[in-house]
């Protein structure tokens, strides 16, 4: 979640915004709650505060989240932060984005990787055989009888099932998984318990405080839901307000009067893994404390109980000035248009993450990050292309797994780029015995109709993965690309 931030440089009304906090609403709902009432006739709107874009030429519709959104705003005196703005339009329970409705795929909003191909699936799954075999092979005695795969933010739980249909060629892994989804949405979760062949019908979520029921999934594995895991006026937080009659839009973007907890408290934990330099060159941030206190909490619980974490999201590995923005229909929208019926959605600071995770004093490495594009090629995703493509019926469907490929590992300049298959890598089909090249870089491929190869949008390297792992005797340079033997799925 975020919260927004400016900075300001000079005394008086002159601030200049300069970086975009992200907050965690755990941070304002600790055991002893504070609101803080802002006087508004302190508060600077200056045109160069995102706030929005594409202004409608009336006021837009109201819809349920905004009049909720503005009875809280008026209840509390004064703006919000952005990060309960975020925490509200997206997960309240009864009107927020991700808890009413199916928000993916082509009907949705957008489109994840785990939708785009099975391959992607398996190839995580095949991670994390992997990442099991050489943990096992570190454990002196006798080793662990079961192991726990948990997933946050599963969607439609379409990755964890092409994951456990193709680790299931691995008996010894398989017998010994059991698996927790950790969930907010009541309505995601219908789909992920249809997704996993979970009998019976998915209970309701009668008690907010504890799991839900567990239940056994199609492929005889143990599966859990779970809600959460655990004179120089400086720098000033970005917060939303109700904009004024004669803007279209029901929100704006404000500026506190001066530092607040949240630029207190997190400024100086991000600048912790910023150099001197790097920091004077930043005239806006954005952090995400929610983000960086889950990998803490992830670090801590590996280092205590063993196992891995895998994290893949869009990002880099440093800050961002300012990323936050509203996706609706497939499409970029005004940040407060539509609120609860519009995504919300930031790029991550892997860089941050990694700073948490080494900071907290956790026995464990931080690898990476490295691309999509390098994990998936590392796990074997070219020669499960070929099999897939071997065994199409038709050339309709050799065609789609070629697209999802491209898609999952490509960009708009991928076919030039070292380390991707060109050739027979991108797939071939046996067809009246003769094997036929169906790679899409391929300029005598009459079977792929792709048109512009730019348009397959390939999330290859803007999507970047990093590993948080055990401190091995023998560490490889990198675990989150490890070398194996493809097998059949």
């Amino acid at each position: 979640m975020l919260t927004s931030i400016a900075k300001s440089l000079r005394g008086g009304s002159h601030l200049r915004p300069a970086f975009a906090i992200s907050h965690t609403a755990r941070y304002l709902s600790s055991e002893q709650e504070t609101f803080i009432s802002i006087d508004r006739s302190n508060l600077y709107q200056s045109k160069d505060v995102p706030n929005q874009s594409s202004k409608p030429a009336v006021k837009e519709p109201e819809t349920e989240m905004a009049r909720h959104l503005k009875s809280i705003i008026q209840f509390r005196g004064g703006p919000i932060t952005l990060a309960e703005y975020m925490s509200e339009a997206l997960t309240n329970t009864t009107s927020g984005y991700y808890t009413r409705r199916d928000v993916f795929g082509t009907a949705g909003d957008f489109t994840t990787s785990p939708e785009i191909s099975q391959m992607y699936g398996e190839m995580i799954g095949i991670w994390c055989v992997a990442m099991w075999q050489q943990l096992e092979s570190q454990i002196k005695g006798p080793r662990p009888a079961a192991l726990r795969l948990v997933e946050l933010g599963p969607g439609r739980g379409t990755l964890m099932a092409d994951l456990l249909r193709g680790t299931s060629a691995f008996p010894s892994f398989a017998s010994k998984l059991s698996v927790a989804m950790v969930e907010v949405s009541p309505a995601l979760r219908k789909m992920q318990w249809k997704a996993l062949g979970c009998q019976g019908d998915c209970p309701e979520d009668n008690h907010p405080t504890s799991p839900i029921t567990g239940t056994t999934a199609a492929a005889g594995i143990q599966v859990t839901w779970y809600r959460s895991l655990e004179g120089h006026r400086g720098w000033c937080e970005r917060l939303v307000d109700v904009a004024p009659p004669e803007s279209p839009y029901h929100f704006r973007m404000v500026l506190s009067p001066g530092p607040t907890p949240a630029s207190r408290t997190l400024l100086p934990l991000r600048f912790k893994g910023l150099s001197i330099t790097q920091r004077a060159a930043l005239n806006a941030i954005e952090i995400c404390p929610q983000g960086m206190a889950t990998a803490e909490a992830l670090g801590r619980r590996v280092s205590a109980h063993g196992g891995a974490a895998l994290l893949i999201d869009y990002g880099q590995n440093g800050p961002y000035q300012s990323s936050l923005q509203a996706i609706k229909d497939h499409k970029f929208v005004g940040l407060f248009n539509s609120p609860g019926d519009a995504d919300l959605s930031a790029w991550v600071d892997f860089g941050a993450l990694k700073t948490s995770v080494e900071s907290s004093g956790a026995e464990v490495k931080v690898h990476g990050p490295i691309s999509q594009m390098h994990l998936l090629h590392s796990l074997g995703i070219q020669a499960r292309l070929q099999q897939l493509v071997d065994n199409s019926s038709t050339e309709e469907e050799a065609e789609g797994l070629i697209k999802g490929y491209w898609r999952l590992v490509g960009s708009t300049s991928s076919r030039k780029k070292d380390g991707v298959p060109g050739g027979g890598g991108g797939g071939a089909r046996e067809k009246d015995g003769e094997k036929k090249e169906l790679n899409p870089g391929s300029e005598n491929n009459d079977a792929v109709t792709t048109g512009n190869e730019d348009s397959l949008d390939g999330m290859g390297e803007t999507y970047q993965a990093i590993c948080i792992a055990p401190v091995l005797q023998k560490e490889n340079n990198d675990a989150a690309a490890v070398e194996f033997v493809p097998v059949s799925f």
